[in-house]
């Protein structure tokens, strides 16, 4: 492999807004560690695969070694995977909180620590993970307290290591996407999703992958939270 070929990892890669994401870098050229629980193997040489849950320390650890051992380094992470649970907030059980913490949450520390340990020993790397625009902003009538929780608390991780590791040549950014043209939404419901947002319609996967890869490639930003919404943070 090509010593200036670079090397992206992907999480919750299997689909929607994660594939999009792992067919935006390959266009790119970059080499992809694409993992998820459900992924399937690839056909493509350049995309290795890892199912298993990302929230598990040993799977992250997986995910990085096996990248390594494949691709020879790691030059980005896109913390991409997550999971959106809708209720009032005191209907929330012991087991949903659990779930949402498991993924958003050690499913974004596990692999940032590995990543950030292994970027370090080239003095570059950059992360990004993806938030979401409802951990700034709260619509009446939507029930979004584990996603302002823990989407919210990786907005603030990203401002606090992004200026942690820049003496280290690692830039740390986030996308926050608002309404997504994507199968988590019934696509009966599109008409009214969309009249939520000032733009007048939803977004799409490959506006969010697009977003990732402009952060990657913009090497003055770092501690930056880039609302992909239609303008829904900005207000209504």
């Amino acid at each position: 492999m090509s010593a200036l070929r670079k090397v992206v990892v992907v999480t919750g890669a299997s689909q929607g807004i994660g594939a999009a994401i792992v067919q935006a870098f390959r266009k790119l050229d970059y080499a992809v560690v694409a993992t998820s629980r459900s992924i399937q193997p690839s056909v493509d040489k350049d995309v290795l695969t890892i199912a298993g849950d990302i929230g598990d320390p040993a799977v992250a650890q997986q995910v990085i070694a096996e990248g390594v051992a494949r691709f020879g380094r790691i030059d980005t992470l896109v913390n991409n995977a997550g999971i959106y649970i809708g209720k009032p907030f005191t209907e929330h059980s012991a087991a949903d909180y659990a779930a949402v913490m498991n993924v958003n949450m050690a499913g974004f520390f596990h692999i940032t620590q590995l990543a950030f340990a292994e970027m370090q020993k080239h003095s570059r790397g950059h992360v990004v993970s993806v938030t979401a625009s409802i951990a700034d902003i709260a619509y009446s009538g939507v029930s979004s307290s584990l996603a302002a929780l823990t989407k919210g608390g990786l907005n603030a991780a990203t401002k606090s290591l992004a200026i942690e590791y820049a003496s280290k040549g690692i830039r740390v950014n986030a996308v926050a996407p608002g309404l997504i043209r994507s199968t988590k939404h019934k696509p009966e419901a599109h008409d009214d999703l969309a009249a939520l947002v000032p733009l007048g319609f939803m977004g799409e996967v490959g506006d969010i992958a697009d977003a990732i890869v402009f952060l990657d490639s913009a090497s003055f930003v770092t501690g930056e939270v880039l609302h992909v919404d239609g303008g829904m943070s900005a207000g209504r």
